[in-house]
């Protein structure tokens, strides 16, 4: 029987413990995957709220991971719907993938206290799109129609238009002068197509390319792990878009690329004569939920090793 080498990888330093035990199975852990930069500082600003003012509302999930949401609740950050069901007497957070302009304004005009929790990088995007309605042009958002971070970015402006894919760019008519903008997690290869598209159609096209660094490195990684590996595991929401996404890059590589929302879903025929397993999770999935989902594999290894 051989000892297991764990290849615990990430620039963020979160995972560098080798872990000793006998097995068959190595673990190839995507560097980077986890919490985002943004995500983590919006749930820094969540706490620091709890503990500065007690209770406090948030406008929708902070991000897309039920464990975290349940996980704040329990120290006085609650979720509240609407702005007709907030409290005015205590903060409201507003939450990482962005807020519909015109309930930022509403927010302020019933002088509600709020903490802006939005990612920076996603406050970019509002940024970019401002500038090319001041060009005059006719705008394009790359995203997933009803995502909370797409609407935040549409209402920035008085129109754009969401394109989801390469079949709805091509029903675009020709126009003289556009621009784009994306969802700061789309895939590169959708971005791409859709643009290439675009591309033939529009005389004068700007194209400012607003997929987040994280998401590229995270899309990077999983392709070499699902390479690399005999069977992928993504950990994350089923609401979360980007662990969605992550699992379909992988599956295009690798058939047996699996997405689980915690441990508990793992299943132990995925592991059947495997020797190799790839793990990347979402940008909104904490560190937690992925070393319990390594200590799982552990589990089922030794399991079936022992039988």
């Amino acid at each position: 029987m051989q000892e297991t080498v764990y290849h615990l990888k990430t620039y963020q330093g979160h995972y560098g413990d080798k872990i000793g035990a006998k097995s068959l199975i190595k673990i190839d852990l995507a560097r980077g995957c986890g919490f985002c930069f943004g995500v983590r500082e919006a749930i820094k600003k969540a706490q620091k709220a709890a503990n500065d003012y007690g209770d406090v509302q948030m406008l929708g999930d902070i991000v897309h991971n039920e464990h975290v949401v349940q996980d704040l609740a329990k120290k006085g950050i609650h979720v509240v719907e609407n702005l007709d069901a907030v409290d005015s007497s205590r903060p409201l957070l507003l939450r990482a993938h962005g807020t519909e302009k015109a309930i930022v304004a509403a927010a302020a005009e019933r002088n509600l206290f709020t903490i802006d929790a939005t990612c920076p990088l996603v406050l970019d995007i509002h940024k970019e799109i401002k500038e090319l309605e001041a060009e005059r042009r006719t705008i394009f958002i790359i995203g997933d129609h009803d995502h909370d971070e797409v609407r935040g970015i549409q209402s920035q402006v008085d129109k754009a238009t969401v394109l989801s894919s390469p079949k709805e760019a091509e029903a675009i008519p020709r126009l003289k002068k556009a621009g784009v903008v994306s969802q700061s997690t789309q895939a590169m290869e959708n971005f791409t197509a859709i643009v290439a598209i675009l591309a033939e159609k529009i005389h004068d096209l700007r194209v400012v390319n607003t997929i987040c660094h994280p998401t590229r490195q995270n899309q990077t990684e999983i392709k070499r792990i699902a390479a690399e590996n005999e069977l992928v595991i993504v950990i994350g929401s089923q609401t979360s878009a980007n662990s969605k996404r992550l699992r379909e890059v992988a599956a295009a590589i690798n058939p047996r690329s699996y997405q689980v929302e915690n441990a508990a879903e793992l299943q132990p025929q995925w592991f059947e004569n495997v020797q190799s397993v790839g793990i990347s999770a979402g940008a909104s999935t904490p560190d937690s939920q992925i070393q319990e989902l390594i200590a799982r594999i552990r589990q089922i290894d030794e399991a079936r090793l022992s039988t």
